[in-house]
């Protein structure tokens, strides 16, 4: 542009020149002048007009080039979007297969503790029967008292603590009866049909009596001589 225009100057200048050394009225000199001076504005016209051309080329590849950058950001946009969706998937897959894999270890050990429950359960109503089944001692009640020690695995020395633990409690009665609990037997049971679970003839038989004293003395306090500590310091057991 700089060229073009120091050209149209010259150009200008020369046709001013020209104008001035014609003598005034030469009207072939002044239409030379005039054509030279019109020519001169076409080409700086035809100058500008290409230079506008580039430019305007310039801006539109500016442009393209534009939209290609946000079409290829859109993509890539799109892109991220879809692979974070995936990770967002699988981590929801991977915690319900966690939450499950809880929930079934959770219901296998509640199943396992059911079973484990009936289990012990079966083995405390089967321990009457077993019991019942082993040789019936006899003799007096306090002779068969002490023979059944050993099935319950204590040794004869806790028949100290039982001697008077049913002494006092009963004074060894098959019969004897509470008027004022109601409770029964030897080992007085309260209620007294607790004792239909050792055998049928409860109410008579001094070693069905003896044998569920003996089972419900283990189960509450573990020994003769325990329950005697506790009837010594209570008044019951």
């Amino acid at each position: 542009m700089f060229a073009i225009a120091t050209a149209g100057a010259l150009t200008v200048a020369t046709a001013a020149s020209l104008a001035a050394t014609v003598p005034a009225g030469s009207s072939s000199v002044s239409a030379s002048a005039d054509a030279a001076y019109t020519s001169t504005v076409g080409q700086q016209a035809t100058a500008r007009s290409a230079s506008d051309g580039v430019g305007q080329a310039v801006m539109f590849a500016r442009m393209r080039s534009l939209q290609a950058e946000q079409q290829q950001l859109a993509v890539q946009k799109a892109a991220a979007a879809k692979v974070a969706a995936s990770k967002a998937a699988a981590a929801k897959a991977a915690a319900a297969k966690t939450a499950a894999a809880k929930a079934t270890a959770l219901k296998s050990a509640e199943q396992a503790a059911a079973a484990k429950k009936a289990a012990a359960k079966r083995t405390q109503q089967a321990q009457p029967a077993r019991q019942a089944a082993v040789t019936t001692p006899s003799g007096s009640p306090e002779q068969i008292a002490e023979q059944m020690l050993g099935q319950f695995g204590w040794s004869s020395s806790q028949f100290s603590c039982l001697q008077p633990l049913w002494e006092r409690e009963s004074g060894w009665s098959v019969t004897a009866e509470n008027p004022t609990s109601g409770a029964y037997g030897i080992p007085q049971s309260l209620p007294a049909s607790q004792m239909s679970s050792a055998g049928a003839d409860w109410q008579t038989d001094a070693a069905t009596q003896i044998r569920w004293g003996l089972t419900y003395i283990q189960g509450r306090y573990g020994s003769p001589c325990g329950a005697w500590a506790h009837e010594e310091s209570n008044g019951w057991y």
